[in-house]
């Protein structure tokens, strides 16, 4: 059957990565508290310090600790991002995640030891340019942007050699990752820079009579009745008009739950499966990571009789986005 798919954790906080850990991650990721990581939000991340006890943590268990570095230098001062690398490398990472195309190179010429993971960022999702980032820069793995079907991703591991990993709970994105001119028309700023597509600063809610309305920058996004739970705004989860109907025309607000089609995914030739969410509590850290360590021990226990228990699906929903799932781009029924 081959090596076991990865459990692939985040960590916002020394205290989440610990939770990954001790709840059964084969590796963890996590990134800086400075400009370089595009989770960098008050009261996350990691100092130097941090980075070094979590990644003694990790290694002491058995567990891989990689470092993200995912935004992009600034033209008036980059030199931050470059220091990143090479802290990174200093500290021992099992891997360093970069999109850009300048650190991509400066870390494979200055630290060839050091394994690259291309970002979801890079938003590379065809053989071609996946083989065009390894022949450079001789990358080990590619996260992958979440809007390929399973036969896409299994038509990419026939055509590639690097290692696919593929996001497996959390949010969803049907961008081009960190490059949404949708959010950024309506906010002004980078989903890139600034970490999330609807930054705080751009989102107001709006009471009128029973109503509720919600908007990002001067957009209109829903409008609520006395009893339907909003939904924080979002572009892609907005409800607009479109064929004389008001309804959620790009995605319905939901969580990414892959449990239903596990063995679909691990059998594309996945070998990570990644929990997104740095900017989520440890106890959520600490849930998801635990549902899906057991979920992937299931099926390699028996691939042809697993079946997704109701009860972590029951779990994982409780703490998903409108506590409901979806299987996003992995089903093709939507096609």
């Amino acid at each position: 059957m081959g090596q076991k798919v990865e459990v692939l954790a985040p960590a916002g906080n020394l205290p989440s990565l610990r939770a990954a850990v001790d709840h059964g991650a084969d590796a963890v990721y996590f990134g800086f508290r400075n400009a370089t990581n595009a989770r960098n939000f008050e009261g996350l991340n990691f100092s130097l310090n941090d980075a070094k006890a979590g990644i003694a943590y990790a290694h002491s268990h058995g567990v891989r600790a990689n470092v993200v570095l995912n935004t992009f230098p600034q033209a008036d001062d980059p030199s931050l991002w470059f220091q990143t690398v090479d802290e990174t490398a200093a500290l021992g990472a099992d891997a360093i995640i970069i999109a850009n195309l300048s650190l991509l190179d400066y870390c494979h010429a200055k630290h060839p030891q050091l394994p690259i993971h291309l970002s979801v960022q890079a938003s590379a999702s065809n053989a071609p340019a996946i083989n065009f980032y390894q022949r450079h820069f001789d990358i080990a793995r590619v996260i992958l942007p979440r809007v390929l079907t399973v036969a896409e991703i299994r038509a990419l591991k026939e055509r590639t050699t690097v290692d696919l990993e593929v996001f497996a709970f959390g949010g969803l994105c049907v961008m081009a990752e960190g490059r949404c001119y949708l959010s950024s028309f309506a906010t002004g700023v980078s989903p890139n820079i600034e970490g999330v597509c609807s930054p705080a600063r751009a989102v107001r809610f709006e009471n009128t009579g029973e109503r509720l309305r919600t908007r990002l920058g001067d957009i209109l996004i829903a409008d609520y009745g006395a009893h339907e739970e909003a939904a924080y705004p979002t572009i892609c989860k907005g409800r607009f008009q479109a064929n004389d109907q008001v309804y959620h025309v790009m995605e319905e607000p939901g969580s990414l739950n892959i449990l239903e089609m596990l063995p679909e995914v691990i059998e594309s030739g996945v070998v990570s499966l990644k929990i997104e969410g740095r900017q989520r509590t440890k106890s959520y850290v600490a849930t998801v990571t635990r549902v899906l360590r057991q979920a992937v021990d299931s099926y390699y226990a028996d691939p042809p009789g697993f079946r997704p228990k109701g009860k972590w699906l029951k779990e994982l929903n409780a703490i998903s986005e409108g506590t409901t799932h979806t299987l996003g781009t992995y089903e093709e029924r939507w096609q």
